[in-house]
């Protein structure tokens, strides 16, 4: 009887244990390779936008290390700081050798700090929680600044009006692009004439600004927007102005809506750009995690390189599976 109840038992702790990792998680493997490390995502639980194509690319990119044998691994949508704390123990209890992170939520340093006290590495993608021993891969948002500056000049020439569209709501992350951006200009083309005006990082507020701008200048011949979801606004405010002095509007980014702008041919009559900034990094960030477990020699920190997009080669990150 002692042995009957011993099993039943062992039985119940492990559904318990199973239902831990379902519900908001993800999960995967492969059989037959014994030697498989475990690796432990944590990420945003939004379905589009930005944020959830990092949770799409990073999973989509453990799927096809687990296919190969190389990996397990568990994936935790989070909500919350208090979700990635959460995480982090089923994590432990699951036996994870690395954590990959997308750390948007607030107070996550101590469980992460945590982790990396116990010896597992952690891997933040962009954000740069306060964490001692922490791995990153981030962007150069000066040098997109920078590259956008020296498309425009090369599309323009060394004289014009160009608009500079900045988000003082994000941060360094605008004001590192527009320190780029200002200076590159002032090396390459100082006869260049550049207006600055504000706008949010959404469509809306895009084309709100912009119909406003077009009022006040007869002639525009670009505009710097730091953002793809902006620079769609742009566009809309100069077409239904029939406006046709603009020759180039740049973005960042990589969103599918304006890569499929770019390639269309209704829009020829405008040169479209974008700098990615694209979610699909964080598959590097899983790359590099393995590396490590793998005893390979990582750094602590590494930048994207920066990768200009216009309809010379947006036909190759389109990917109609992408919630971004």
């Amino acid at each position: 009887m002692k042995r009957i109840f011993s099993l039943i038992l062992a039985i119940v702790l492990l559904s318990v244990c199973l239902a831990g990792c379902t519900g908001n998680s993800s999960s995967g493997s492969a059989a037959g390779n014994s030697e498989k490390f475990k690796i432990g995502v944590l990420a945003p639980t939004v379905t589009e936008g930005w944020d959830s194509g990092v949770t799409y690319y990073a999973e989509k990119r453990c799927q096809a290390l687990a296919i190969d044998g190389e990996i397990e691994y568990r994936l935790f949508r989070c909500d919350s700081g208090e979700d990635v704390s959460s995480g982090v123990e089923q994590l432990r209890i699951w036996g994870v050798q690395a954590v990959v992170v997308y750390p948007q939520w607030d107070d996550v340093e101590e469980a992460l700090q945590a982790l990396i006290d116990d010896g597992i590495p952690v891997f933040s993608f962009e954000k740069e929680p306060d964490c001692k021993g922490l791995y990153r891969i981030s962007f150069d948002n000066e040098d997109i600044g920078r590259q956008s500056a020296t498309y425009i000049v090369d599309k323009v020439g060394n004289s014009g009006t160009v608009i500079l569209l900045n988000n003082p709501s994000a941060g360094a992350v605008s004001t590192l692009r527009q320190k780029g951006f200002e200076e590159k200009v002032a090396e390459i083309a100082p006869n260049l004439t550049v207006y600055t005006y504000a706008a949010g990082f959404t469509r809306e507020d895009g084309q709100r600004a912009f119909e406003d701008i077009l009022s006040e200048h007869d002639q525009i011949d670009a505009v710097f927007s730091m953002s793809d979801e902006t620079s769609m606004g742009v566009l809309s405010a100069v077409r239904e102005k029939h406006r046709t002095d603009i020759q180039v509007i740049t973005g960042v980014g990589g969103s599918q809506e304006y890569l499929g702008m770019i390639a269309e041919e209704e829009n020829a009559d405008i040169t479209l750009q974008t700098v990615l900034y694209s979610p699909v990094s964080v598959e590097k960030v899983v790359n590099r995690a393995l590396a490590l477990l793998k005893g390979e020699r990582v750094r602590q920190t590494e930048t994207v390189s920066t990768t200009v997009v216009d309809r010379e080669n947006c036909e190759r990150y389109l990917d109609e599976k992408s919630p971004y």
